[in-house]
């Protein structure tokens, strides 16, 4: 009696379903080709994953080719016994997190200044200025920052060769602030755009009441504004944790030359020279080198995502 009534309410909820699919259809049709894309250009793609763990050679194919030593491991140990791995993991931890600390904050308070700015136009020019920047190509922008910061012909660059002796594109200790905030240049005002979104959604009465109460602007600011303001910019931070490891290796590689090589070799320039540029390629072990950051990625978001939800209550669920 009771595998009967099982098997009635499976065959009830299939019908159901196949009814509400034959309903729903239109909305299925739409989200197709993003998950067709998904699949060929996010999944496909992991089946690459075994180059890792393997000899890979070319003419072999990937199942062709024999499996690495030490049990498939070479390239993974190969890559901790090289001479530039802690430099490598130095560097890019230097430039992730000074652009994790600096980005968001500056983000912020752009977003902040831009909602309490009374004229309508003046808000609107300035938010058309600061998102500009962000629209420029890579190596457009890099070449900008290399005009300016030119010792012979640049603005910049000259004067402080000619006033203080300093190659500021030529110096390793400089490297790291002026990729960071170059980067806050180029971005800090496409990265307002939710913080702004978020102060368009804090309820005016709450203003209204503290307003009332005598508050000042920067009260206002501080207990209204920011408690709104921060779980979005906690989501921010878990997301962007994922990719810590992975800086960006066009504007890196475009910035690096032989005077900074010590503060801009970071993993992905790297592994691009060993893989790419190399004389003789090896693809095992980029890919090695390419999936220890996807798996150090994944351990620093669930990680982040942990505390975040046990300090605050603002993680993913």
């Amino acid at each position: 009696m009771a595998i009967a009534q099982k098997k009635s309410a499976g065959a009830s909820s299939k019908k159901s379903l196949l009814k509400y699919l034959q309903g729903h259809w239109q909305l299925y049709l739409m989200i197709l080709p993003p998950i067709i894309m998904l699949l060929i250009f996010a999944y496909g793609p992991m089946y690459g994953i075994l180059i890792a763990f393997k000899d890979y050679k070319v003419s072999q194919g990937i199942w062709g080719s024999a499996w690495a030593k030490n049990h498939g491991f070479y390239n993974f140990i190969k890559f901790f016994k090289n001479y530039n791995f802690w430099e490598c993991i130095r560097n890019t931890l230097t430039l992730s997190l000074y652009s994790l600390l600096v980005s968001t904050p500056c983000s912020i308070i752009l977003a902040l200044c831009l909602n309490y700015a009374r004229n309508v136009k003046y808000r609107k020019t300035v938010q058309m200025i600061t998102y500009c920047p962000y629209f420029i190509s890579t190596v457009v922008f890099v070449g900008i920052i290399k005009l300016v910061l030119d010792t012979r012909i640049g603005v910049i660059g000259s004067f402080l060769y000619d006033t203080f002796g300093l190659n500021i594109m030529g110096s390793a200790s400089a490297f790291p602030s002026l990729y960071v905030w170059s980067g806050v240049w180029q971005g800090a005002g496409y990265g307002a755009i939710i913080y702004m979104a978020t102060l368009a959604g804090v309820d005016m009465q709450l203003h209204e009441a503290a307003i009332i109460d005598g508050a000042t602007l920067l009260q206002r600011i501080r207990y209204i504004d920011l408690p709104e303001v921060i779980p979005t910019a906690v989501i921010m931070l878990i997301l962007n944790m994922g990719s810590i490891l992975n800086v960006g290796s066009e504007k890196v590689l475009a910035m690096q030359n032989q005077n900074n090589l010590s503060a801009s070799e970071v993993i992905n320039t790297y592994a691009y020279k060993v893989s790419l540029v190399s004389s003789f390629p090896d693809f095992s072990y980029s890919t090695a080198i390419g999936l220890f950051q996807s798996l150090v990625g994944l351990i620093l978001v669930l990680g982040a995502n942990k505390v975040a939800d046990k300090v605050s209550g603002n993680g993913f669920v």
